[in-house]
């Protein structure tokens, strides 16, 4: 995976209430187990994994042109 050159800077629009949005995703059951055992080991919720995962995943993802 090719690090980017520069960031992309995105200014943040105004917040709601706490800046946190509420939505539902369909997950499959093997990868909430495995958030469970996650969270079992660090004492983190599941939100919190999903955030923190959700966030890796978006700084090293590359977009590729087909």
């Amino acid at each position: 995976m090719k690090e980017p050159k520069q960031k992309l800077v995105i200014t943040k629009k105004e917040k709601d209430e706490d800046g946190h949005k509420v939505f539902s995703i369909r997950i499959k059951d093997e990868t909430v187990a495995r958030l469970d055992e996650i969270s079992k080991n660090t004492n983190r919720s599941r939100n919190d994994l999903i955030n923190m995962l959700l966030d890796y995943a978006m700084d090293y993802c590359e977009i590729e042109e087909k």
